[in-house]
């Protein structure tokens, strides 16, 4: 039981991986590089994601689960917070990649409080 909620729990981290490389090649394929203060944003936020990523792919912490998904809620507000809401592909691309930070993050979460839902 205990390796099938860690391959569980690694099949998340690599989620969370694929989504940091997307994140940071986002502002060239969605074409806002141009927008800097959103093309910095999806960039720092990228770099942190992955990191936390690669850590827990190595060692579990769930501290590293709450950290993405406070990543994940930056990432869905930040386009108002600051100020590129306007550009429709920054603020779709930060705010659907966000959800699906929080999302990937609250069902590691899940997985952690409630291991006695894969038996």
């Amino acid at each position: 039981m205990a390796n099938i909620l860690m391959e569980g729990r690694k099949r998340q981290d690599l989620v969370n991986l694929v989504l940091a490389v997307c994140l940071f090649i986002s502002p060239w394929v969605m074409g806002f590089r141009p927008e800097t203060m959103a093309s910095w944003n999806v960039w720092l936020v990228a770099i942190v994601l992955g990191a936390l990523a690669t850590a827990a792919l190595s060692v579990f912490a769930e501290w590293e689960e709450w950290a993405n998904l406070a990543l994940g809620a930056w990432l869905i507000v930040s386009p108002w917070i600051l100020g590129f809401a306007a550009n429709a592909s920054a603020m779709w691309t930060a705010m659907v990649v966000g959800v699906l930070v929080a999302a990937v993050s609250l069902w590691a979460l899940w997985d952690v409080h409630h291991p006695h839902a894969h038996a």
